[in-house]
């Protein structure tokens, strides 16, 4: 019997996740999941939050206090962000596991990925960074520091290909994640919502900074709207990284009365007829919902400058880049007005030619994006690169 734990021991796979943000907290936890159903033994440790917790991945450091956007924000937050890079450093050599993998987060996991190589750690880099918007010179640097590059968009993979650069198309993971779990009517029962009247998703963001440019830009449209459509609802998916404290902060300044909808986004999201988001990941779950919408960005100014000098695609959102033109308004820094906003909105309910033609570019997007199983490849890539 001791024999056999010892070997068992012995045999033991270790996976180190490293997560910075909403978005790739739950892909890691996704991953995780899938892999335990093949390979119950594995081990998971690593940097991340709530949902790679709730996975059974043992984390180290939780990532929502480093989770920000743009050159000027991280500046700001530098010391703190390079205190936990060392920790998260000291802790992958202690764990010394069988492999790394680096789930989004790119200048933070480039660091550590480099780090990893110079210690012999096998590095997997989950979610390219967007070198097909700026800084195409990175396809190089991140080639150098990485076993694996696994991309989630079918045009990447020629980046990597063209520099011979180990990468797999394994497919975006929001196909396969972005299925509300309630029927439309049974969720608008649920949420007290009248199907009858304009709904309106007020889609803020996952990370304070973006709570705090945009939640009250959008409170301000929402007061615009109501004027015009005194019956009009509106509803907003708290993501699990934003506080109740920091939302009730902006909703009680507001005259507004928003429904708030905690763990289940998807739910609330199919009921709306439009929804004012973020740029992100968000943008792309919405447009897989099929659900009309207007985009808003803003970041500090400094940001902003370096965005426009440095961003080589006339887009921001998801959408209108993985579609090619701009099917949906965007708003971005000083346009991202509550007038802008709440303009567009009203165009989209009461212009059912344009709401119907939006909706289906919306429908080529989920077509571009495949038939899902984006988790299932990924699982598959890791377990390769793990020891048989």
């Amino acid at each position: 019997m001791n024999l056999l734990k010892s070997t068992e021991s012995w045999c033991t796979i270790k996976i180190f996740f490293s997560a910075g943000e909403s978005s790739g907290d739950q892909h890691a936890a996704n991953l995780f999941t899938e892999l335990k159903t093949r390979r119950p033994a594995l081990i998971g440790v690593g940097m991340g939050s709530v949902k790679m917790a709730q996975a059974g991945i043992d984390l180290c450091y939780d990532s929502s206090n480093i989770a920000v956007i743009g050159a000027a924000e991280v500046v700001t937050r530098y010391i703190e962000i390079r205190r936990v890079l060392a920790a998260v450093q000291k802790k992958l050599i202690d764990e010394q596991p069988d492999l790394l993998i680096c789930v989004d987060y790119k200048e933070f996991n480039y660091q550590l990925a480099r780090f990893a190589k110079r210690h012999g750690i096998k590095v997997l880099f989950y979610v390219s960074p967007q070198v097909w918007a700026w800084r195409r010179d990175r396809v190089k640097k991140y080639g150098a520091v990485i076993d694996m590059m696994a991309v989630i968009f079918p045009f990447e993979s020629a980046y990597y290909e063209a520099e011979n650069i180990p990468v797999r198309y394994v497919g975006h993971p929001s196909v396969d994640k972005v299925i509300p779990q309630l029927s439309k009517p049974a969720a608008l029962k649920a949420f007290h919502l009248n199907p009858n009247e304009p709904i309106i998703g007020l889609v803020a963001g996952s990370r304070v900074n973006e709570i705090k440019r945009l939640l009250p830009v959008m409170l301000s449209a929402a007061a615009q709207l109501k004027t015009r459509f005194p019956a009009c609802q509106f509803v907003l998916p708290q993501a699990d990284s934003i506080s109740d404290a920091l939302i009730q902060f902006y909703l009680k300044k507001s005259a507004i009365d928003v429904t708030v909808v905690k763990h289940q986004q998807y739910d609330v999201m199919q009921c709306c007829n439009v929804i004012m988001t973020c740029s992100g990941t968000a943008t792309l779950e919405i447009a897989l919902l099929g659900i009309p919408m207007v985009i808003c960005y803003k970041v500090n100014p400094l940001t902003y400058w370096l965005g426009r000098y440095l961003v080589k695609t006339p887009f921001i959102g998801l959408p209108n880049i993985i579609f090619g033109e701009g099917i949906v308004r965007e708003y971005i820094q000083h346009d991202a007005t509550p007038t802008n906003l709440a303009n567009e909105v009203a165009y989209l309910l009461t212009d059912t030619n344009a709401t119907q033609a939006l909706c289906h570019h919306l429908n080529v997007v989920r077509e571009k994006l495949g038939q899902g199983g984006g988790i299932q490849a990924m699982a598959t890539l890791v377990l390769d690169m793990l020891p048989a």
